[in-house]
C-alpha cells in the first residue's frame, strides 16, 4: 500500500504565495518521479509539474516562472512553491508519483488539495 498526504491548499489573493507540499509513504522501493497536476471545474486534469529522480523539471506552459517543483528524496516528499498566484491557477491539486512498488511500476495521486485563488 502506498499513500500520500499533501498539505498547504487554500484561500490566497492574487499575486500572493502558496506552497504545496505531499510525502508520500508506504512499501515504496524506489520513487522515479514525483508531480502536481490541477483540475479546475469543467475542465480536464492537467499536468501542472513534475520532477524526476535525478531533478529535471517539466512545467506547464502557463506557470512557467512562478511555480517551482522541488523534492526531498530522504523524505519521500515532493513540494509546488506557487507566486504570483492568478485566479485561473484555482484548482483541485493533486499529487502524483510513479512509484516501484515491489515488482510493479505504478502512478499513485493523493486525494486533492482545493487552491483558490480570489479578491
Amino acid at each position: 500500500q502506498v499513500q500520500l498526504v499533501e498539505s498547504g491548499g487554500g484561500l490566497v489573493q492574487p499575486g500572493g504565495s502558496l506552497r504545496l507540499s505531499c510525502a508520500a509513504s508506504g512499501s515504496i522501493v524506489r520513487i522515479l518521479a514525483m508531480g502536481w497536476y490541477r483540475q479546475a471545474p469543467g475542465k480536464e486534469r492537467e499536468l501542472v509539474a513534475a520532477i524526476t529522480r535525478g531533478d529535471s523539471t517539466n512545467y506547464a506552459d502557463s506557470v512557467k516562472g512562478r511555480f517551482t517543483i522541488s523534492r526531498d528524496n530522504g523524505k519521500n516528499t515532493v513540494f509546488l512553491q506557487m507566486n504570483s498566484l492568478k485566479p485561473e491557477d484555482t484548482a483541485v491539486y493533486y499529487c502524483n508519483i510513479r512509484a516501484v512498488v515491489g515488482w510493479d511500476t505504478r502512478d499513485y495521486w493523493g486525494q486533492g488539495t482545493q487552491v483558490t485563488v480570489s479578491s
